[in-house]
């Protein structure tokens, strides 16, 4: 279990993004704005987590493009639109980091920790030994461990997950509930 009293101002917070700051569309792809939809208090937990955090950084697979079904632009549009509606809620988002590969031996492809490495080579601050992901699949807990950082579980879209796997150090129901334990626990 992480201990939330540790975590300062120097921690970087890793989040997934379909299922954990919008909603996933079950078996397909979020293929363009239209079809992103934030969830419920996802705003304001990214504008009380940016308070929180010296990073946070986004880190997701998009095989729909790998497959031709995403087009670039649209996921670059996603990810533009996304990032300004946060801002514009007073939250932020430093980088975003995806993988469009096919292969799930890619080392940027969730479980794999390759995202998160480029993460901490282009932002030298981070730390991995205060570094968190926040995720809603158990690739993301396996992201975490590979990357040597905390894991968090959010229970938004799997279902029948054990909240007592050796791969999750905390377990939320939405990436809000998270955020505002930590406003209470974090000084």
């Amino acid at each position: 279990m992480i201990d939330f009293n540790q975590i300062n101002k120097g921690w970087t917070l890793y989040l997934d993004r379909d299922g954990v700051i919008n909603h996933e569309k079950y078996a397909d792809y979020i293929n363009t704005w239209g079809e992103f939809t934030f969830y419920e208090g996802a705003l304001e937990a990214i504008r009380l987590l940016s308070q929180k955090f010296n990073r946070i950084i986004v880190v997701t697979n998009q095989r729909g493009v790998g497959r031709g079904v995403t087009k670039p632009e649209d996921l670059e549009k996603i990810h533009r639109n996304m990032v300004a509606h946060i801002e514009k809620a007073k939250g932020r988002i430093d980088a975003v980091y995806f993988c469009p590969d096919l292969d799930d031996t890619s080392p940027d492809r969730k479980p794999n920790p390759g995202m998160g490495l480029k993460a901490a080579k282009d932002f030298p601050d981070i730390d991995l030994k205060k570094a968190l992901i926040v995720g809603n699949n158990l690739s993301d807990m396996e992201f975490g461990r590979n990357l040597g950082i905390y894991t968090v579980f959010l229970n938004t879209t799997e279902t029948g997950i054990d909240y007592t796997d050796y791969r999750i150090d905390a377990f939320y129901d939405s990436l809000i509930s998270l955020a505002r334990d930590l406003v209470v626990n974090l000084k």
